[in-house]
């Protein structure tokens, strides 16, 4: 198992103190395994993010030995995308977009994109369920299928009601889709503050999506790091341990009011204290 930050949480701090550069060497000096990149940290529209951009996160990934989880938050700050519109063309607009967003993951060194956006998937009056699931699943195939060559994932994010969300709540509904698609390249990612909200028992949840889980998101109900909340981290670890999780779980915040640096350290000693105890 391995843990990573995600950028944001400096960026939105003061993004012109907090560099590309910066952030690796904090995350490194942390000890955390690796960074979680938001596409808007680097351009609002990610079809304008520069080689040069791209090859500053590669390099500085190779010299602070800080892996690129990936890449999150992919529809935020851009404007005509919506994924299950009634709109034919904005779909089609949203789907190319996604795939591009797979291909600059690949180009990052990320190895999955977490599929979470609700504000672009939210099911709009006069859509059904139905019509909204086939949609959004022909979106994750087409990005599945762009993903095969590099193995790279991507990760359907159940996400709750309290994010503005109406579509995929769940595990089982996640789980369902990725299935149905039938690619290796699709599969899901779990959050805390969703899923405690959501799910009756998200350690047994956890355990049930053992075959698509390539990434988990690590936070409080108070929309805080771990640690900095109420929420117990030693049954969630020890649901992860038990399925063998090898990949990422990930420091996802909402509340941006704490110095990034007290908000991540306590985040992440949270973190590898309850995944000690869950050894025990």
């Amino acid at each position: 198992m391995k843990f990573a930050i995600c950028n944001e949480i400096f960026w939105t701090e003061d993004k012109d103190k907090w560099t590309v550069r910066r952030q690796f060497e904090a995350a490194k000096q942390m000890g955390f395994d690796g960074i979680e990149i938001s596409p808007f940290t680097l351009n609002f529209d990610a079809r304008q993010i520069t080689d040069k951009q791209k090859q500053e996160v590669v390099d500085c990934s190779a010299e602070f030995g800080v892996e690129v989880a990936g890449i999150h938050w992919l529809l935020s700050n851009t404007e005509g995308y919506h994924v299950t519109d009634p709109d034919p063309e904005v779909r089609e607009r949203t789907a190319a977009y996604m795939e591009d967003l797979v291909r600059l993951g690949v180009e990052l060194g990320g190895s999955m994109m977490v599929v979470g956006s609700p504000v672009q998937r939210a099911v709009k009056e006069g859509v059904s369920y139905e019509q909204a699931w086939g949609w959004f699943s022909d979106c994750m195939r087409r990005c599945g299928e762009v993903a095969l060559d590099a193995d790279f994932k991507v990760c359907i994010e159940p996400l709750a009601v309290a994010t503005q969300n109406n579509f995929i709540l769940r595990a089982n509904e996640a789980r369902k889709m990725a299935a149905e698609i039938n690619l290796p390249t699709v599969g899901v990612i779990l959050d805390t503050y969703s899923g405690s909200q959501e799910e009756t028992d998200l350690p047994a949840e956890i355990i049930r999506t053992k075959e698509y889980l390539y990434h988990y998101h690590c936070n409080d109900l108070n929309k805080r790091a771990p640690g900095w909340g109420d929420t117990d981290f030693v049954p969630i670890m020890k649901s992860l341990l038990a399925i063998d999780y090898q990949r990422f779980c990930s420091i996802e915040v909402f509340d941006f009011e704490l110095d990034a640096y007290e908000h991540c350290e306590k985040g992440l000693a949270t973190l590898k204290a309850a995944l000690e105890q869950a050894r025990e």
